[in-house]
This record gives structure tokens, C-alpha cells and sequence, in this order.
């Protein structure tokens, strides 16, 4: 039953990831390396061919490997909390303490982001 789940959780990651490949503001990479992760416990065929992906596996292995996050991955991954942000802000209506709160947890997370390393070091 375990399995089950940690597969079903698996095949909707990469759902999203592949949707998140298509649309600017959804990432992509998390959700391969999320289900990298469900597919260790439950399928690891499914775990290697994400890792044997020649556009998804490179940045999979980085993170599992190094905690490595590329520069480009950064900056995307920067502009679309900033973007989604703005969209939030417009789009929401919301009131100046649930705005504060929001842009607190972006800048958190766009600070985790900018505080991984670059590089393999």
C-alpha cells in the first residue's frame, strides 16, 4: 500500500513538472527531484530513468549529490517567486498583513534558493 502511494505521489510530481516545463510560473526541477525521491521508495526503475533523463536527470543528480542549485535555475527560479508575487499582489486583493506575510515567505525562500551553493564544491 506504501508503495502505492509513494508511486501515485511520484507519477503526480512529474505531472507537474512536465506542466511546470510549459508554464513560466510552475517550476520544473522540484517537482523531478520530489519524485526522484517517492520513485527511491517505491520504484527504482522509475527513480533511474529520471535520473538517466538527459534534460531532468543533470539537475536531479546535482541536487541529490551537492545540494547544487545552477545559476540559471536561480534566476528562474528568483523571477518566477517575484512574478508570481506581483500577480499575487494584483490579483488577490489582499490586505497589507497578509501581503507582508506572503512577501516574508518569498524572501525566505528566494533567500534559501540564493544561499545554495552554485556549484559541485
Amino acid at each position: 500500500m506504501r508503495r502505492t502511494a509513494y508511486r501515485l505521489a511520484g507519477f503526480g510530481c512529474v505531472g507537474l513538472g512536465i506542466v511546470g516545463a510549459f508554464l513560466p510560473l510552475l517550476p520544473t526541477t522540484i517537482f523531478f527531484i520530489l519524485a526522484a525521491g517517492f520513485f527511491a521508495r517505491s520504484s527504482p526503475e522509475l527513480e533511474a530513468r529520471i535520473l538517466d533523463h538527459p534534460q531532468f536527470g543533470p539537475p536531479v543528480r546535482a541536487w541529490r549529490e551537492h545540494g547544487v542549485i545552477p545559476p540559471r535555475a536561480k534566476a528562474f527560479a528568483i523571477l518566477g517567486m517575484t512574478m508570481g508575487y506581483a500577480i499575487f499582489l494584483v490579483g488577490s486583493g489582499a490586505g497589507p498583513l497578509l501581503a507582508a506575510a506572503v512577501a516574508v515567505f518569498m524572501l525566505a525562500s528566494a533567500a534559501y534558493v540564493l544561499s545554495r551553493p552554485s556549484r559541485p564544491g
